[in-house]
C-alpha cells in the first residue's frame, strides 16, 4: 500500500496528499536480457521471455516512413480472423488466420492523426485529430476550412478488401481517441465518446469556447457524443456532451503548479482516453490529470462517480479493468510518447501503471505503482501505454505495450503487489549520437503502442515496423492450463477500449488453473492438490453420468478444504468451477 491519497467527490473543494517515494520497486543494477540489445530499425536484437513471436507483418509501402509522426501505426481493433491497424496517415486491414504470415487485405491511406479505430460489424469509426486532415482524405493540408475534418470518419469495411467512406461526423473539440459503449437496450444503436484535445471550433454551429464548466452551453469542459444507428451511418451525429469534469479543482502537479487543461483554477476540460465497461456500467476516465470513475448506465447521461489525482502522474492517459470491476489499472503517458521516459535514471513513480480498487461505494483507492523493470536507453521513446486484460482465470493480468520498451505483461491481482510475467523487446531503432553532435534532434518514434489479446494471441501495432503477433508460454509465472483456459475465451468482435466481460466455458483447463495457483502460491496443503490432480485426471477418462458423480464427489471434499486452505477464496472457485465441471455448463 502506498501512503494515503484522497478521494475527489464532486465538490470543487478537495484536499490532495502529497505521493510518498514508491520503495518497493527499483531498477535492477544490469544483467537483464533487454540491456544492450542490437540497434536497428528492421534487423534490431530481440529479448523475450514468456512469449513466443509467430509472426511479424512489416508496414505496407503506402506507410513505410519513420518520418515524425505522419506514417506511425497507432490502435487495434479486431474482428473475426481481421485486424484493424490504424495510422495515422491511413488504416490497414490484415487477415490473421495464418499467425505465421499476416496476409494484406487493403490500404486505405488518409492523412487523420492518429487514426485509432473502431469495429462495429461492417462500420469502421476512425478518429481524425489535427490540422491538415481532410474530409476527402487528401495530403497537401487544408487551405479551406471547409475542407477540414476533425471528429470520427465512418467507413463499410463489409467488403473488406474495398472499404468505403460512409460519413465524417465532425465533432468540436476534433477525436483524439474514442471509446465505444452500446445502447443499453437497443442493439441497433451504439455511442462513441470521443475524447478530443483541441479547443472548440467556434465556426461550427453549437461549439463554444466558454470558461465555465458548468455551463451547458459550453463546449470546452465535455466529451462529444456521437449515436450511431448501425442500420443508418449516414445518419451518425453528435447528440449530447458527457459532462464530467464540472466541480473538478485544477490537480496540484510535482514540482508545483496545477494541473488540468483549464488552466490555473479550473479542472481539466477533457480526457486522453475513456475506457467503457459497458457490462458493469462503468467508464474509467483517464482524464490528464485525473483518473475518473463514471457511471454510464445512460449513456447520454453519465454520472461522475469518483476522481483520483496523484502528483506523481503526469498525464492519466488510459486505463483497464479487472474482470470482476473491483481493480483499474490506469497508465501514466510521462513524456506525451516520444520521449524516453524509461532510463535507469526515471522517476519510477512516474511513466508506468498505478492500481486502484473500486470499492462497494464506489470509491476508489490507490494502492501501488508499476513500471518497467529495465532501464531502456536514451535512444528509446518509452513510456507506459495501451493494453488489456489476458484471460486467465482467478488472476488479474494484463499485456500492454511501452513503445521502445517493447510489450510486457503484468499481474496485479495484489493491487499492493504488481510484477512482470512476460516480456517482449527489441532493440533501439537509433544508434546513440556521435560525440558532439548537437544537431540531430528527437530519435525515430518506434515501438509498440498497443498491445493486446485477442482469441489466444498477443498482437502489438509497431509504430515503425509493423504488426507483431506473438503468444504466451509457460513459465513460473504462469502455466500451460492457465495458458490453455485463456485460449478457450473466444470473440467475435473486440475493441479494447470497450471492454467486454469474460465467461470461460465449463473446462478441465479452467479448473486446473486454479489448482495449478493454489500450488504456486502455497494455497493449499501439497498432499491435497496432489490428491485433487490425480482425481480429476481419473475424472476427464470417463465419460457421461460417471464424470459428472466423480466430479460432483470431488466437489464435495474440496469443499471440506476451505477451512484449512490459506487460500480460501481460491479453493472455493476451484469447488464451483468443478461442479460447473460436473454440470457441462
Amino acid at each position: 500500500m502506498i501512503g494515503s491519497f484522497r478521494h475527489l467527490a464532486a465538490a470543487a473543494a478537495v484536499l490532495f496528499a502529497a505521493a510518498p517515494a514508491l520503495s518497493a520497486q527499483t531498477y535492477p543494477k544490469g544483467g537483464d536480457p533487454r540491456d544492450g540489445l542490437k540497434i536497428g530499425l528492421t534487423d534490431a536484437g530481440v529479448a523475450i521471455q514468456g512469449m513466443r513471436l509467430l509472426g511479424t507483418a512489416p508496414k505496407p509501402a503506402a506507410f513505410d516512413s519513420v518520418r515524425g509522426l505522419t506514417f506511425v501505426n497507432s490502435d487495434l481493433a479486431f474482428r473475426g480472423n481481421l485486424v484493424y491497424q490504424g495510422n495515422f496517415a491511413g488504416f490497414s486491414i490484415w487477415d490473421v488466420s495464418n499467425a505465421a504470415k499476416p496476409k494484406m487485405v487493403s490500404v486505405v491511406p488518409c492523412i487523420t492523426s492518429q487514426g485509432d479505430p473502431t469495429i462495429v460489424g461492417s462500420l469502421l469509426f476512425v478518429s481524425a485529430e489535427g490540422g491538415g486532415n481532410r474530409n476527402d482524405c487528401a495530403k497537401g493540408g487544408v487551405k479551406d476550412p471547409a475542407d477540414h475534418m476533425a471528429g470520427v470518419r465512418i467507413y463499410d469495411v463489409s467488403n473488406p478488401g474495398k472499404p468505403r467512406l460512409v460519413k465524417n461526423v465532425q465533432t468540436c473539440k476534433g477525436s483524439h481517441t474514442h471509446t465505444l459503449i452500446p445502447h443499453p437496450t437497443d442493439k441497433g444503436i451504439v455511442y462513441l465518446y470521443v475524447s478530443g484535445s483541441q479547443g472548440p471550433r467556434t465556426a461550427m454551429t453549437g461549439c463554444v469556447a466558454g470558461t465555465d464548466p458548468a455551463d451547458e452551453a459550453n463546449s470546452m469542459y465535455r466529451l462529444d457524443v456521437i449515436k450511431v444507428p448501425l442500420a443508418h451511418p449516414e445518419q451518425a451525429e453528435v447528440v449530447t456532451g458527457a459532462r464530467i469534469f464540472t466541480g473538478l479543482a485544477a490537480a496540484p502537479r510535482r514540482g508545483g503548479g496545477a494541473g488540468g487543461r483549464g488552466g490555473a483554477g479550473s479542472g481539466p476540460r477533457n480526457c486522453h482516453d475513456v475506457t467503457s465497461y459497458p457490462a458493469m456500467g462503468l467508464l474509467a476516465g483517464a482524464c490528464g490529470s485525473y483518473g475518473l470513475l463514471v457511471d454510464i448506465s445512460n449513456p447520454e447521461k453519465p454520472v461522475r462517480l469518483d476522481a483520483v489525482a496523484d502528483t506523481n502522474f503526469s498525464l492519466w492517459h488510459t486505463a483497464v479493468f479487472s474482470n470482476d470491476g473491483k481493480k483499474l489499472l490506469f497508465t501514466d503517458e510521462w513524456g506525451g510518447g516520444t520521449q524516453p521516459m524509461c532510463q535507469a535514471t526515471s522517476q519510477l513513480e512516474m511513466g508506468g501503471n498505478t492500481v486502484l480498487t473500486i470499492g462497494a461505494d464506489r470509491r476508489m483507492t490507490q494502492h501501488a505503482y508499476y513500471k518497467l523493470p529495465t532501464g531502456q536507453s536514451a535512444q528509446e521513446n518509452c513510456v507506459s501505454h495501451n493494453g488489456s486484460l489476458v484471460p486467465i482465470p482467478g488472476r488479474d493480468i494484463v499485456v500492454q505495450g511501452w513503445y521502445q520498451g517493447g510489450v510486457n505483461v503484468i499481474d496485479f491481482t495484489d493491487p499492493a503487489k504488481p510484477f512482470e510475467i512476460a516480456y517482449f523487446d527489441r532493440g533501439p531503432i537509433d544508434a546513440p549520437p556521435a560525440a558532439g553532435d548537437t544537431t540531430r534532434g528527437r530519435g525515430t518514434i518506434g515501438g509498440s503502442w498497443g498491445a493486446y489479446w485477442y482469441n489466444g494471441r498477443i498482437y502489438s501495432s509497431e509504430m515503425a515496423r509493423g504488426l507483431d503477433i506473438l503468444e504466451l508460454v509457460p513459465g513460473v509465472h504462469l502455466s500451460a492450463n492457465e495458458i490453455a483456459a485463456a485460449k478457450l475465451v473466444m470473440m467475435d468482435e473486440f475493441n479494447p477500449q470497450s471492454q467486454p466481460h469474460v465467461t470461460w466455458p465449463a473446462a478441465f483447463p479452467v479448473v486446473r488453473s486454479y489448482l495449478d495457483q493454489l500450488v504456486r502460491g502455497n494455497g493449499l496443503a501439497a498432499a491435497r492438490t496432489t490428491a485433487i490432480g490425480r482425481a480429476l485426471t481419473a475424472a476427464e477418462k470417463r465419460g457421461g453420468t460417471a464424470r459428472a458423480r466423480a466430479l460432483n464427489a470431488l466437489a464435495v471434499q474440496v469443499d471440506k478444504d476451505v477451512a484449512g486452505a490459506s487460500d480460501q477464496a481460491r479453493v472455493k472457485a476451484m469447488a464451483g468451477e468443478i461442479r460447473r465441471l460436473a454440470r457441462g455448463r
